[in-house]
């Protein structure tokens, strides 16, 4: 069983805010294995520390010719809906997407509302599959509120996104809670979008952030949302997302297998737009997006899908 540790540092320019008392930490710091034998319903996400992890091999990359793309995945983009939307706007989008001309050689997944995943299964063309943006540790009963993985693929659910930044910070879930949920819906099929990342103080101090303990990569898109990014308009540079997602597929090489590094796709959120879509696609191991608001756009999340388009003529 192999655990994940991921641990920034600042590159000398930010797209967020910076503090003046922030500390100088090592350029990378990153990506353990461990030893111990841990419970993968209590150890997908927790919290460690981790050693030092030199990340120069990502800007020593050469050319992979035609398609810029470190990974053997197919190119993935999820559409988080969060808490928006009504019948009838949910009912112009689903229309704006159907319409839409989609690049083929694109894995598009959207995340309604639980209240309205029903209705957009029903009427969402079967070119995109359907995410829920949450499930329970286990199966259903008495727990008010909550929903099961059981139930999400009874409704057609093929994914589920888990550890996202606003259940962490908002709701309050810790890594082990979230670990639980994730072990359990890929213990039943679901396909888990597992979300990682740094808040902005956590960045600039070094600071070790999420673990993951998996008992199978087969089906989990890691989705790397720098905190400070989501939702602010500030976005972290091609070059800073590279930075991680590199050292994310370096350390799958090292720990788990080259060919779980190669097929794992690794992709990219935080305030991704129709405007920066294309830039941040050409970077080798950057295997798609995780978008929220824009996702809420048809055009717009159209235009970014289609932005696969730019590993084609990256050089």
């Amino acid at each position: 069983m192999a655990m994940i540790s991921t641990y920034l540092t600042p590159s000398s320019q930010l797209s967020g805010p910076k503090s003046s008392t922030a500390a100088s930490p090592p350029l990378f710091s990153g990506l353990r294995r461990s030893s111990a034998s841990l419970s993968t319903t209590q150890s997908f996400f927790h919290s460690v520390n981790s050693h030092t992890l030199r990340s120069s091999s990502s800007s020593n990359r050469t050319s992979r010719g035609i398609v810029a793309m470190a990974g053997s995945g197919k190119f993935f983009v999820g559409g988080n809906w969060k808490c928006n939307g009504t019948k009838d706007s949910i009912k112009q989008l689903v229309s704006d997407l159907n319409s839409a001309t989609l690049e083929p050689d694109v894995d598009v997944v959207v995340g309604p509302p639980f209240v309205y995943i029903d209705q957009v299964k029903n009427s969402l063309t079967d070119r995109i599959e359907i995410a829920a943006q949450n499930s329970w540790i286990g199966k259903g009963g008495a727990f008010t509120g909550e929903i099961s993985a059981e139930q999400l693929k009874d409704i057609g659910c093929k994914w589920v996104i888990l550890g996202h930044s606003e259940r962490r910070h908002v709701i309050g879930e810790d890594d082990q809670f979230i670990g639980k949920k994730a072990a359990y819906a890929l213990g039943q099929d679901l396909g888990v979008i597992a979300c990682i990342g740094e808040l902005l103080e956590e960045r600039e101090a070094g600071k070790t952030f999420d673990v993951y303990a998996v008992p199978s990569w087969d089906n989990i898109v890691i989705a790397y949302e720098p905190v400070w990014a989501i939702g602010t308009g500030k976005v972290a540079s091609p070059e800073q997302a590279q930075e991680v997602h590199v050292a994310v597929r370096d350390w799958l090489a090292k720990n788990v297998s080259p060919e779980v590094a190669s097929k794992t796709r690794i992709i990219y959120g935080g305030s991704v737009n129709a405007g920066n879509s294309a830039e941040l696609a050409k970077k080798e191991d950057i295997d798609g997006f995780l978008v929220g608001g824009a996702s809420l756009k048809g055009a717009d999340f159209a235009t970014i899908i289609n932005s696969v388009t730019a590993k084609k003529v990256a050089a």
